[in-house]
Parts: structure tokens; C-alpha cells; sequence
């Protein structure tokens, strides 16, 4: 009797360990199905729009035929998803296309007023200019130009614009018969013109003043510029109402000539338009070239050792270039017979402000 009580005490320790050990070997079963289903997951696409990229990257499928299959499989409440595979398709045109090439840069330079009465003015015209630009298709550069002791506050400001600028200042004092010269407005698009040069920053650069209204399809015909563009200017005098539109004569696209247009009043009928051959100078606001014309070889013997200012004053260089060869500017729009810039000034300046 003893000892069949042993040995039925035996066999029972024996399947008590039987069944723990099958325990243990399920749980960790379990817990390596669970880490091999994990790890193979953490490869698949986190969503539809990253499976339909890849596919589209993997089998050459065009976006739209994307767009179509799954509009046709899921039926009509996909509008979030396609404007997800829209977004995605147009990314891979712009970025990867074959036909397709890049967007010129567009650096916009804009030159601001150091007075005590304008600070209050200057950051509320920059506010707006910066809103301007951020409707502009990329790549845009903003280059801001102002008076050292104007920088911190304009430094801040910039910041939170959300827009790629370059901030340039200087050191250089100026009186307010200097400034009402337009030689303060001069300089500091000349510390500009100093930058591009120096840092070769190739694309189309574009005079902007925070004055300054635009036409947002002005910005898109901005990059079809080889070496020069010009343009109609409306300038508008702040207290009265006063229009003058400047700008070149085009046949198409092709620049013929320059002319001036008063229009005094909004009741008035214009005045005569007065037309000619080539303008004394030509409005900073109303024109844009391509950066390259400032490192071109050609530049430092286009003029006589005389006449430094043409060749050594950048500012004075291209407004000078532009108006040599009109073969060269491309009118805009292609027959110059629309307003896309609107230019306000205190006055209205006989000449470029």
C-alpha cells in the first residue's frame, strides 16, 4: 500500500510538470508569433497614399490612372484620398518628371525707409509683402535691405514670415535730402545686387517695393524670362488721385519702344500718351533681369574706363543694360497691354523711385 501511494504520487508530480512545461512553451510561441507578425508589419505602407507612390514609382503608373482605379473601387467618398494622391502625383511630376524642369528662383529684392515715422509703416507694408509672397509658386528668395539700427525688429518680423529671405544691412549714413534723392533707395538695392553677385544666386531678380501691388500671375511669367523682362507700371500717388502708367510699347511679346500715359483723375479722360524710343532710365519697379547679366565677362569692357559708374554700379549697370538691346526684354504680358504692377508713392515721381 505504501508503496503504490508513492509511486501515484510520482506520476501525479510528473503531469503537474508535464503541464506547466506545455504552458510555457505555448505563452512563448504566442509571444514569437506576436514579434514576427510586428516586425513584418513595421514594413507594410502606413497608408493608402504611400502605397499608391510606391506603386506608381515601382510600375510607372501615371497619378491620374491611380486616381481613376480608386475613385472607380471605393465610389464616391474618397474626395480626402485623392486630393492625397494628387498631391503626391504632382510632387513626383515636378520633382522626377523627365519633361519637366525645375522652376527658375525668384529673388524678390525689397528696399525699406530708416525714418522714426515709417517704422511703424514699414512693419505692417512687410507683413503684407510677406502674405504676397507666399502665394508665389516656389522657389522665391525675399532679400530685405534696411538701415542697421532697423534690424532687430525686422529680424523678429522675418522669422515668422515661414518665407526663405536674407536679411542685408549696412552702416552707411544718409541725410534726408539723400533720402529724398532716392540715393538711400539706391544703395540699398545696389548691397542687394553685392549679394547676389557675390553668392552667384542664379535666377530672375525682381524690385519690389513695399508699396508695391501684384497681379499673382505676374509671378509665374516672371520665370519665363531669358535675360530681361519689362512691364507696365500704374503708379498712384497716396493723396490724390493721380495715375501715371509707364512702361514699354510691345508688339506681342517683342518691346518697341517706351511710353508714358497720365490719366489725372478717375473722372478725367487721359491725357495724350507720349511715346518714345528709349527712356533716360527705366523705373526700377518695372523691370527684372536674369542674376547672370552681373557676373557676365563682358560686363567690365562693355564701357570706357570713363564712365565707371556703368560697369562698377550695379544698379546702374543693368538699368543701363536693358535698355540697349530691346531684342533682349521680353515684354509681360506678351502685348504689355495689362497692369499687373501697381507702384504707390507719396508722389508721383517723374522718374524712378
Amino acid at each position: 500500500m505504501g508503496l503504490s501511494t508513492d509511486h501515484g504520487g510520482a506520476a501525479g508530480g510528473r503531469g503537474k510538470k508535464q503541464g506547466g512545461s506545455q504552458l510555457w512553451k505555448k505563452a512563448l510561441l504566442h509571444s514569437c508569433l506576436c514579434f514576427v507578425m510586428g516586425f513584418f508589419t513595421g514594413f507594410a505602407p502606413s497608408s493608402v497614399s504611400d502605397w499608391t507612390s510606391a506603386a506608381v514609382s515601382a510600375g510607372g503608373v501615371g497619378s491620374s490612372h491611380m486616381v481613376r482605379a480608386l475613385q472607380t473601387a471605393a465610389g464616391g467618398g474618397g474626395a480626402a484620398l485623392n486630393r492625397s494622391l494628387l498631391a503626391h502625383g504632382s510632387g513626383a511630376a515636378i520633382g522626377g518628371g523627365a519633361s519637366s524642369s525645375p522652376r527658375p528662383l525668384l529673388v524678390v529684392v525689397t528696399t525699406t525707409e530708416s525714418t522714426p515715422a515709417a517704422s511703424g509703416e514699414r512693419a505692417a507694408a512687410l507683413t503684407r509683402m510677406a502674405h504676397t509672397l507666399r502665394l508665389a509658386a516656389p522657389p522665391v528668395l525675399w532679400v530685405v535691405v534696411e538701415a542697421a539700427a532697423d534690424v532687430p525688429a525686422t529680424a523678429r518680423l522675418l522669422r515668422n514670415t515661414g518665407i526663405m529671405y536674407r536679411h542685408l544691412t549696412y552702416k552707411d549714413n544718409f541725410t534726408a535730402a539723400d533720402a529724398a534723392a532716392g540715393k538711400v533707395r539706391h544703395h540699398q538695392r545696389n548691397v542687394a545686387l553685392g549679394h547676389v553677385e557675390h553668392h552667384r544666386l542664379a535666377g530672375v531678380v525682381l524690385f519690389a517695393g513695399l508699396g508695391d501691388v501684384f497681379d499673382l500671375r505676374f509671378f509665374d511669367q516672371l520665370r519665363q524670362i531669358s535675360a530681361f523682362g519689362a512691364w507696365p507700371v500704374a503708379t498712384m500717388a497716396r493723396d490724390s488721385r493721380k495715375v501715371v502708367v509707364r512702361g514699354p510699347a510691345c508688339n506681342d511679346s517683342a518691346v518697341t519702344g517706351w511710353f508714358s500715359q497720365d490719366f489725372g483723375n478717375a473722372t478725367a479722360a487721359p491725357s495724350a500718351t507720349s511715346t518714345t524710343a528709349r527712356p533716360p532710365e527705366v523705373d526700377a519697379h518695372g523691370f527684372a533681369f536674369n542674376s547672370s547679366v552681373l557676373w557676365d565677362p563682358e560686363r567690365w569692357g562693355r564701357y570706357p574706363t570713363s564712365e565707371p559708374d556703368k560697369s562698377q554700379d550695379s544698379m546702374k549697370f543693368v538699368q543701363q543694360v536693358v535698355l540697349e538691346d530691346f531684342s533682349k526684354v521680353k515684354g509681360i504680358p506678351s502685348d504689355c497691354s495689362e497692369v499687373m504692377v501697381w507702384h504707390v508713392d507719396s508722389t508721383v515721381p517723374s522718374s524712378s523711385s
